[in-house]
């Protein structure tokens, strides 16, 4: 292994060290898992709580309650 990299260009470098990391990262099988999870496998039931379509929109509109307001109306800020 040393061998191969000290025989590497010097310009190829950059790729060889991201490509090790990478073989590192996928080595850990619960990293390996995250990373190769699909972005959202549950599927969006907009009518699932009730409210989930309402509240998007609302959130688009600007409407709702900030996070800062939560935080004072439980007495944490």
């Amino acid at each position: 292994m040393h061998r191969l990299v000290d025989n590497l260009p010097e310009q190829d470098l950059p790729v060889a060290a991201r490509v090790l990391e990478a073989l590192g990262a996928t080595s850990d099988p619960v990293l390996r898992a995250l990373l190769t999870a699909p972005k959202d496998d549950e599927h969006d039931e907009d009518d699932a709580d009730g409210g989930l379509s309402e509240a998007r929109r609302e959130a688009q509109e600007g409407k709702g309650i900030s996070h800062e307001d939560v935080k004072r109306e439980l007495g944490l800020a």
